[in-house]
């Protein structure tokens, strides 16, 4: 009996040995991927003015006072007197013309932060310098055109 357990035992380290080795291969591969050449050509190929052309149009809103002195994804902490934004998509770091489309009045920002987080029709959130600066300030929101200056890094 011990001499089919110790052989039955052998056969099994054995078997799952080739499991085990094939599981880590797909667990490298998933954790490391390669790009395509068509996929690696493509990142090369796309200009770094692209962002320069970016145009959005939307609502937008501004941070409640409340908020002075949070912590914002950026890392730095909120100041209402600081002429900043949020963006759900655009790099930290991106500057960001913001004209009122009612009154034709503009800002340029600097994109520190990710949101709005409210509706969809909301495409940025200011600080309250900016809102001050388009005269939005006793409206709450106002529809925008947002126009990239500058890509973030």
């Amino acid at each position: 009996m011990n001499a089919q357990n110790n052989i039955g035992e052998t056969v099994g380290i054995q078997l799952s040995m080739p499991m085990l080795l094939g599981f880590c291969t797909l667990a490298l591969i998933a954790a490391f991927p390669r790009s395509s050449p068509a996929q690696q050509k493509a990142v090369k190929e796309v200009p770094a003015s692209t962002a320069a052309v970016k145009e959005e149009t939307g609502t937008a809103v501004f941070y409640s006072d409340k908020l002075v002195g949070r912590p914002l994804t950026s890392g730095e902490k909120y100041d209402k007197n600081a002429l900043t934004a949020a963006h759900r998509t655009l790099p930290l770091g991106t500057m960001v013309k913001v004209t009122n489309l009612k009154i034709n009045k503009s800002v340029v920002v600097r994109i520190n932060d990710r949101g709005p987080h409210g509706p969809k029709t909301g495409i940025t959130d200011l600080s309250g310098r900016a809102a001050q600066e388009l005269d939005m300030i006793k409206d709450g929101r106002t529809k925008v055109k947002l126009e990239v200056v500058e890509a973030g890094k």
